[in-house]
């Protein structure tokens, strides 16, 4: 089924290459007189934004459903998603109301392309630009593609300004400045209605493309949930363990609690002075991050000698975050495969150091990660303010004891499985940032007029 996915979306972007590819030039052009822009088709018109739409801000309208301007998909309904973070005021009577075929522009953001023709009525922040289109030489859904361009963003981002990048500000004034191409109508509407039809073939492989991902990352957990709870012999004879989430597993396993199979032990915890120069400093991000500890840390701490005894990070230890806001970020594992010299680590993890003999480290980066403990941990954790994992908890969680032997050939196992899985998920990423970059591509060549739709 994975193959006929990854089959499936290739087609669909080489149909879309392959059309675009074929496309024609106009058979005459022009300079735009604008540099950027260089040669458009010799009849498409050339003038300011400014000369095609008016500045409005009228406001009191707080009854009014409250839209956002995402660079992704231009104007939205702001409930329609649950990853805009940014928080309607409780008194919106100060926003910008808007009307379908209004342009939006997100004016701290336009440098990304964070504007767009609103299909919606409803009002926007105060601190977007709302302009009411007064020109009919232009049709909505053409303009709509054209401001959004790559090109345009370009020219958008030379007219922002400030500080950090983050907050550049576009001023009206530079904006109406900015020069708009202008097709004939019936032009306009064909390469629209062509965007529209080319854009949603491409969006539809990019979706099926992170369905394959999604699936691919499912894969994985349930190989490695099932070795790492049953092992690689699917005959072996079974047996209660004792730990209902658990259920059964193979007879010859050990179950034991953590707290007898080594020691906790939380990490430093120090002012800011502390950290950002000296020796290296496992943070809780390259825990919560990585399911094996990277060999080098970007993290530094001004640590002593005892602090270096005391919170050392050896081959074999297993760090667990300990503490966050939600339950799914807390008890993520990750270990250490090779001793990290004169390490220490943050205090927000909680270090278990292995005796030796009971656990195989290639067999903990699997286990500990795995969302077999995830279980125990969602079921049994404080979550009166914040998630947190105690190392009384931690002590409590029961684990599973393959032998030595056995818990190697599981460990290589899932080595070469996940490696296959990373390497297919890898090649899914390039696939879509391919389709991303033609996608921007046909539509820059289209309303700029490089090709003839």
């Amino acid at each position: 089924m994975t193959m006929n996915k990854e089959h499936t979306t290739a087609q669909n972007m080489q149909a879309v290459n392959t059309e675009y590819i074929k496309f024609e030039r106009y058979p005459d052009y022009k300079d735009s007189g604008v540099e950027w822009l260089d040669k458009v088709p010799e009849h498409w018109e050339v003038a300011s934004l400014g000369s095609l739409m008016e500045l409005k801000s009228n406001k009191n309208k707080p009854d009014l459903q409250v839209l956002s301007v995402y660079r992704e998909y231009g104007v939205i309904l702001k409930d329609s998603r649950d990853d805009n973070h940014n928080a309607t005021s409780l008194d919106t009577s100060n926003y910008k109301a808007v009307e379908p075929g209004d342009l939006v522009v997100n004016k701290m953001k336009a440098w990304q392309g964070s504007m767009g023709i609103s299909p919606y009525r409803g009002i926007v922040s105060p601190a977007y630009i709302t302009c009411k289109i007064t020109s009919e030489k232009t049709t909505p859904s053409f303009l709509h593609q054209l401001l959004r361009c790559h090109s345009y963003i370009g020219e958008y981002n030379r007219i922002s300004y400030g500080i950090r990048v983050g907050q550049w500000d576009m001023h009206y004034e530079d904006f109406k400045q900015v020069p708009v191409l202008i097709p004939p109508i019936e032009e306009q509407t064909r390469i629209a209605t062509f965007l529209d039809h080319k854009t949603a073939l491409i969006d539809k492989a990019i979706a099926q493309k992170e369905r394959l991902i999604g699936l691919l990352q499912e894969r994985r957990q349930v190989l490695i949930h099932r070795a790492v709870t049953r092992g690689l012999d699917p005959d072996v004879p079974m047996k209660d363990s004792g730990v209902e989430w658990i259920g059964e597993v193979p007879g010859h396993w050990g179950v034991r609690p953590l707290r007898y199979l080594g020691k906790c032990q939380n990490g430093v915890s120090k002012g800011a002075e502390y950290f950002g120069s000296g020796f290296p400093f496992v943070s809780y991000s390259d825990v919560y991050k990585n399911i094996a500890l990277p060999e080098q840390i970007d993290g530094l701490a001004m640590s002593s000698d005892s602090d270096r005894e005391l919170y050392s990070v050896e081959e074999g230890d297993v760090f667990f975050t300990r503490t966050s806001e939600v339950v799914e970020e807390t008890g993520l594992a990750s270990t250490c495969l090779r001793t990290i010299k004169d390490a220490t680590f943050a205090g927000f993890l909680i270090r278990f150091r292995p005796k030796k003999g009971f656990l195989f480290k290639g067999f903990s980066k699997y286990y500990f990660r795995s969302r077999t403990h995830r279980e125990f941990f969602t079921k049994e954790m404080n979550l009166v303010i914040r998630a947190s994992l105690s190392q009384e908890l931690l002590k409590r969680m029961p684990v599973l004891l393959p032998p030595i032997r056995e818990q190697k050939q599981i460990a290589e196992f899932l080595d070469s499985k996940c490696n296959e899985i990373y390497a297919a998920t890898s090649r899914t990423k390039e696939q879509i940032l391919k389709l991303k970059e033609l996608k921007t591509t046909l539509i820059d060549a289209a309303v700029t007029g490089k090709v003839k739709v």
